[in-house]
């Protein structure tokens, strides 16, 4: 199995030891002709709703040798996903789903910390092999 795919299921265990519902896995979403079928459709998004409570989610495993390049494709997905979600289900919350290692190491460089503070990111912050998350920060 892929790491992609390992974090992906990762990810969706976790949210499911929360008792969270999968909704879909993945979300498409189309806005006239524009689709993002393959952002959305790479097995990185699904959806889950509990109590009322509907988000989205990105994981991003930050497997490859640049921890930045992940990072900026990373944001760049991140902020059209959460236009196009404001312009079809502005209700849904998305976050970014990211494993703790990288949190504890790249995330807590002064760039992206000040990244994750102007663009407003969510964040999922999980233990890929525990398959628990370990911190939700909006």
């Amino acid at each position: 199995m892929a790491a992609k795919d390992l974090f992906h299921d990762a990810v969706r265990k976790s949210l499911l030891k929360e008792q969270w519902v999968i909704t879909d896995d993945p979300l498409r979403i189309r806005i006239e002709g524009v689709r993002f079928k393959i952002d959305l459709a790479a097995e990185k998004v699904f959806a889950a709703e509990k109590e009322g409570r509907r988000i989205a989610v990105e994981i991003k495993s930050f497997l490859n040798n640049s921890a930045l390049s992940d990072f900026h494709t990373a944001l760049g997905q991140f902020l059209n996903y959460r236009l196009a979600l404001q312009m079809t289900e502005p209700h849904r919350i998305l976050y970014l789903a990211i494993p703790f290692d990288t949190f504890d190491s790249f995330f807590q460089e002064l760039f992206v910390q000040q990244a994750i503070k102007l663009y407003q990111l969510n964040l999922i912050v999980y233990d890929p092999k525990e398959e628990v998350i370990i911190e939700w920060r909006d």
